[in-house]
């Protein structure tokens, strides 16, 4: 009998190979689906169970099926959504309304309040910071030379191609600050060919070429050791930089002042920061423990900074680095996917090191004598600039200083323990975190973790409800010394299986959240706000006391971000082979008993399951 053909193209998919490699797929994608009422009402009532008391959930139960009842609040704004959904020149209903409710017209500093930062684990063969910087930028440049190709091969999902339109927002962009929302600009690759460096708040433009060749390994280090030996030759200057890390209305406001104090110079220099592949940052520091590396990749002294890049690289004064990423217009898969390679890259030896043809200090290939010295990019600033920036700085280091940051270092175990529980990973992990909260409070409340919708066309995430009755249960069990170890276990399966249903369909675009906005935003201006939105339960679900997401690399010792409410949590969290890593944020809440509960949530979990392990193991083999 013949063989059946393999194509490596899913069933549903067509291949538009004049869009490139990474593309596609792009157009066969299926659209982001718009839930029925009836789904979105049940999945909501039993997302709202455990939350509230009894009475509480008669008032919602109630709201919620006056808006689903045929003829309801509902109806109308499903009609309006469904058509949304249905216009041929609308990819993905979601898109718009969501990056800019959610990121660009978002006023609050996107340090610490939106931006990530990911930590890695040392290069032992690259104490030198420039010699670290080089690395790292010549391995960013081979992942951008795949990304502006279109060569790069699509990510998949469950063996589903995910979408890849995101990444044009990678290289040579920036959030531009404006008044009521921002937006993002995107620079041709051709005629901005040159990155940005930042050494002691002073800014160089470095070219990526030299005779439309790409400088090498050595000559990259031998730009950033002009830059360190450069910028120490200045009293660094008032730091600009840190009006990124205002209130965006301040930022735009003095993004004015800064244009009108010189339009030609300052306009310039702000259009080649902005165009730059990325910013690398020389920070004067030398961190040494996981939280002072945390603090510094998030957000460092907020001055040696360009906060509105995507991608921004730093590298200490002891070889230590990481990298930050600027929210708005991509989500951490993207950029987990770049610094995991950028990382990969290095460690595989793929950037010669200390070989017969390095310069004096390390790295690999010869460094051509016209190579031009980097060129500093000096603002002109007056007094209205100088008291812009100077307000930006005392602002930063106050909200900066509202804020407690601690790392939870797991060393107990990891993946390879939880796969041989027989559980999902994220799904144990998110229990550890529910079970660590419920022993600081006594009590669960609204929790948020990131799914990821890129199997639609213009994907980016629904919300995961992590509360379930089922969850709530098992923290009440775990709790009760009187509850049998056997039921605790049985409990603990069903919270898991709750979860991992949730997470599955929240990916398959039929989570809570994002349909519950969109049907909101078709509100007409006059129209009755319908009891469901006025319901106190509505609100307080959706408050993220814990706001939790999951990045994994065996590169990275550690990644995170902010809390999202002022009483609330904001946990990072990385499951590597035999390691959990936890970043812990909040406004003074207590960050530090919250790790050492964590930590003990894991070690009880553990316990708990252990006895059921090894009697598995002690059964003969026959």
């Amino acid at each position: 009998m013949a063989r059946r053909k393999v194509s490596s193209v899913p069933d549903g998919y067509v291949e538009d190979l004049s869009k490139g490699k990474m593309l596609r797929f792009e157009d066969s994608l299926p659209r982001l689906p718009v839930p029925s009422l009836e789904e979105t009402a049940r999945r909501y009532l039993k997302s709202v169970h455990p939350l509230v008391s009894a009475s509480e959930f008669e008032r919602t139960k109630r709201a919620v099926e006056a808006f689903v009842r045929p003829g309801g609040e509902g109806e109308p704004l499903q009609e309006r959504l469904l058509a949304r959904a249905a216009d041929p020149s609308c990819k993905n209903w979601l898109t718009e309304w969501w990056n800019n409710a959610a990121y660009l017209a978002y006023r609050d500093p996107v340090v610490p309040y939106v931006s990530y930062f990911y930590s890695y684990r040392d290069d032992r063969t690259r104490r030198d910071p420039a010699q670290r910087a080089a690395a790292i930028t010549s391995a960013a440049l081979e992942f951008k030379r795949q990304v502006d190709a279109g060569s790069l091969e699509p990510e998949y999902m469950r063996g589903l191609p995910m979408a890849m339109s995101s990444y044009q927002y990678m290289f040579h962009c920036c959030r531009i600050p404006a008044e009521g929302a921002d937006y993002p600009q995107k620079y041709p690759v051709q005629g901005n060919e040159h990155l940005v460096v930042v050494r002691k708040n002073q800014f160089f433009k470095v070219p990526l070429q030299l005779d439309g060749q790409q400088l090498s390994p050595a000559e990259f280090q031998a730009q950033f050791e002009r830059i360190y030996q450069l910028a120490q030759q200045h009293a660094a200057p008032a730091p600009v930089g840190v009006l990124t890390a205002a209130n965006r209305d301040h930022w735009t406001a003095a993004r004015e002042k800064l244009l009108a104090a010189d339009r030609d110079h300052n306009g310039g220099i702000l259009r080649d920061i902005e165009s730059a592949a990325f910013v690398v940052c020389l920070d004067d520091a030398a961190p040494v423990t996981l939280e002072e590396r945390a603090h510094q990749y998030w957000h460092g002294d907020g001055c040696n900074r360009w906060f509105d890049k995507p991608l921004q690289f730093i590298v200490n004064n002891n070889g230590s680095a990481g990298f930050m990423g600027e929210h708005s217009m991509m989500d951490g898969t993207p950029t987990h996917r770049l610094n995991d390679y950028v990382n990969a890259f290095i460690a595989q030896g793929k950037i010669e090191s200390s070989s017969s043809s390095s310069n004096s200090s390390g790295e690999a290939g010869s460094v051509r004598s016209h190579l031009p010295e980097p060129q500093a990019l000096s603002f002109h600033l007056d007094e209205p600039v100088l008291e812009a920036i100077d307000a930006a700085a005392q602002f930063h280091r106050k909200e900066i200083a509202a804020h407690e940051l601690r790392v939870q270092a797991f060393q107990g175990y990891g993946k390879g323990l939880i796969k041989k529980f027989k559980c999902s990973p994220d799904a144990y992990v998110q229990m550890v975190i529910q079970l660590a909260y419920f022993k600081m409070y006594g009590v669960s409340r609204p929790t948020y973790e990131s799914a990821a919708t890129r199997k639609f066309q213009e994907g980016r995430t629904e919300t995961t409800r992590s509360v379930s009755d089922e969850s709530v249960a098992f923290c009440r069990a775990h709790h009760d010394p009187s509850v049998a170890r056997e039921e605790v276990v049985r409990l603990f399966r069903a919270a898991l299986a709750a979860h991992s249903k949730y997470i599955t369909d929240a990916s398959d675009g039929r989570g809570v959240d994002r349909h519950l906005f969109g049907l909101k935003k078709l509100l007409r201006p006059g129209e009755q706000i319908p009891l469901l939105y006025q319901d106190p339960a509505f609100a307080y679900s959706g408050s993220w006391y814990l706001s939790t997401s999951q990045l994994s690399s065996e590169y990275f010792n550690g990644y995170g971000w902010s809390q999202v409410i002022d009483d609330g949590f904001g946990i990072a969290y990385m499951i590597n082979e035999n390691s959990l890593n936890f970043n812990i944020v909040s406004k003074r809440k207590g960050s530090e008993r919250m790790s050492y509960y964590i930590n003990e949530a894991a070690c009880e979990l553990r316990d708990v399951l252990m006895p059921d392990l090894v009697a598995q193991a002690e059964k003969p083999k026959l």
